[in-house]
């Protein structure tokens, strides 16, 4: 069967954002779903280096069109690692998984209505890492 060309779909996810985010509950619904967007943003742009369409992909894995639709979907299904690995294969890369210490998160700031206070400093202190100073 043919390959396809992969033609993407224009999207101003700015312009979407900035009109979503005036809804009520969508700040924290959106952020709450971070990585599954990374994960969906990192599989789009990979499958379009990759010049391949959903079905190309699909024929690639041995399945459907539909199953890679929701695959790509952020926050509909969480796909395993096997899952992943098969579709990574299929657009010419390999999955990498990472586990990365959390940084302090500086943007818990505004639930003390924009300013620090004392007890939310104190939390993100404890989470900064100790480096010893050089030449002491």
């Amino acid at each position: 069967m043919a390959e396809l060309k992969y033609r993407p779909v224009p999207h101003e996810h700015k312009a979407f954002l900035t009109k979503a985010r005036s809804r009520k509950g969508f700040t924290n619904a959106y952020d709450s779903l971070e990585l599954e967007y990374q994960i969906a943003k990192q599989m789009l742009k990979a499958r379009a280096h990759a010049g391949l369409t959903q079905d190309a992909v699909a024929q690639r894995m041995g399945t459907t069109k539909s199953a890679i639709s929701r695959l790509e979907g952020a926050g509909k299904h969480a796909p395993s690692l096997t899952t992943l690995k098969r579709y990574a294969k299929a657009v010419g890369c390999e999955l990498q998984v990472k586990l990365v210490r959390q940084k302090a998160r500086l943007y818990a700031a505004s639930r003390c209505g924009g300013s620090l206070c004392l007890g939310l400093l104190r939390q993100i202190l404890m989470q900064l890492p100790i480096v010893p100073a050089r030449g002491r």
